[in-house]
């Protein structure tokens, strides 16, 4: 791994700067004080981290709709000093907060939203809230505190060491559908940035080099005649019946796709009492493949099988495009970077009461349940390809860009589930976003004083986009969908 500046330092002397404080000289971009670590400053910050972890997974707002989420983590940005530009993308809830001045510009992500259809309590066992209709399922709560956290870890760095540089927080709405990052992308909001950095929850820690699937969604509407379902049969035309006709060859066109393809769908809304023939029907698809051409094969296919299914039901359908993202374009010089900064980090540890905790929650895992000493382990580096998709994909095409995963759900936790729900909630989770940001933050002092590293991690970018590449985001121009979680 390249040096920590520009410069060669002894070992020693680079571990003490990253895991405690140490006087260092003119030569090394600092004061006559003692420069705190990143791994120090976010230590300092695990209250608030907890904190507004925790604050964001008790408000759990769906995509586009994250007011108190968004305005939270902006308050916190804005005590510490931070510039903050509100609504860009034309979006409200996104936003960017900056501190710093000059270059290089280093982007932290940050997500706020949470999942509909599912919630739970903080408890190990599954409990249900009444009236909840949503739960932080993947994690978003950790993540915008973790990168909130991670960020004012380096403010403080920047500060302290006068290193020009700006530290650059990205507030990104809507991931869980919504493609928020994709608008930011189009609209240029990356276009300066030299690095851009994430992290997700997870049930380990690791830092692989992991691409994901790109892909696409869209609500399809069917739009039928209603009638008495017994007392005049003949007049009506079923909306529902081009929604299942639709399903059905969806399902069909399954043994007929590229193995790592995936496709799935909801019925969002049917009808409402069965004697009455439904005008009206919605199925929401989502299509995924390796390759966007991929998603763009498969899209054509189900948009004939809409098309067939409205035909021969006697109704009409349209559709619209929801959200669509580009794979992650994964950069190794930067992954192995982070490998080795997670590395120095390490894990996440239990307490007597965590772990406690965590067994009883395994026992509603069955057999994918992991040891739970995993969560302190750092997973080997590899590169591999992801089943998941993300928006911080079109990010990556855009701008270098690195994440990491952390610990922070039981070892067996499937993201989307209860489990994660409960652990999002959890002391457990909020020491895996503590890990994330130091991660985050020490590879982001790595970026502001390795020129070599930026450079190489921007030639491997280059290469990889290919000279004749153009940006081409799989949503069209459609304005964002703010209304799609209403």
């Amino acid at each position: 791994m390249p040096s920590l500046t520009a410069k060669p330092i002894a070992l020693a002397a680079f571990a003490t700067l990253m895991l405690g404080t140490a006087p260092l000289t003119a030569d090394d971009h600092t004061t006559d004080h003692s420069v705190p670590s990143p791994i120090a400053s976010v230590d300092a910050q695990a209250d608030r981290t907890a904190r507004v972890a925790q604050e964001l997974w008790e408000y759990a707002e769906l995509g586009y709709l994250e007011t108190r989420s968004s305005g939270l983590m902006q308050a916190e940005l804005e005590g510490e000093g931070f510039r903050i530009e509100v609504g860009i993308a034309e979006i409200p809830t996104a936003f960017v907060a900056e501190w710093g001045e000059g270059g290089p510009v280093i982007a932290i992500l940050a997500e706020m939203d949470a999942l509909p259809g599912i919630n739970q309590s903080g408890s190990a066992s599954r409990d249900m809230v009444d009236g909840k209709g949503a739960g932080h399922a993947c994690g978003h709560n950790l993540f915008g505190a973790g990168s909130l956290t991670a960020a004012i870890a380096v403010k403080h760095w920047l500060e302290a060491t006068g290193t020009p540089g700006r530290v650059r927080l990205y507030g990104t709405p809507a991931e869980e559908g919504g493609s928020g990052k994709v608008y930011m992308t189009r609209a240029g909001m990356f276009d300066d940035v030299d690095v851009a950095i994430h992290w997700h929850a997870d049930d380990v820690n690791s830092a692989a080099a992991r691409t994901s699937l790109a892909n696409r969604s869209a609500k399809f509407r069917f739009s039928g005649v209603s009638a008495h379902a017994a007392g005049a049969p003949e007049r009506g035309r079923s909306a529902l019946d081009g929604a299942e006709a639709m399903n059905m060859m969806a399902n069909m066109m399954h043994e007929h796709m590229p193995q790592d393809a995936r496709m799935h769908y909801v019925i969002t809304s049917g009808g409402n009492a069965p004697n009455v023939v439904p005008d009206f029907a919605e199925v929401f698809y989502y299509v995924r493949h390796p390759d966007p051409d991929g998603v763009e094969q498969i899209w054509a296919r189900l948009e004939d099988a809409a098309r067939g299914a409205a035909l021969g039901t006697g109704t009409q359908v349209e559709w619209e495009v929801i959200h669509g993202n580009n794979p992650l374009l994964v950069n190794e010089t930067l992954a192995r970077a982070m490998h080795a900064n997670l590395e120095m980090v390490g894990g996440v540890e239990y307490t007597p009461a965590e772990r406690e905790w965590a067994e009883e929650l395994q026992q509603s895992l069955g057999d994918a349940a992991l040891p739970l000493e995993s969560a302190a382990q750092i997973q080997p580096y590899n590169r591999s390809l992801g089943y998941g998709s993300t928006d911080v994909g079109d990010v990556s095409w855009a701008t270098p860009t690195v994440g990491v995963r952390a610990a922070s759900w039981v070892p067996g936790t499937s993201a989307h589930s209860w489990q994660a729900v409960a652990a999002s909630g959890h002391s457990i989770g909020h020491k895996g976003a503590q890990v994330a940001a130091k991660a985050m933050a020490l590879m982001a002092v790595e970026l502001f004083t390795n020129p070599e590293m930026r450079a190489a991690a921007r030639a491997e970018f280059d290469a990889a986009r290919g000279e004749d590449y153009v940006y081409r985001s799989l949503l069209g121009d459609r304005d964002p969908p703010l209304d799609y979680r209403q």
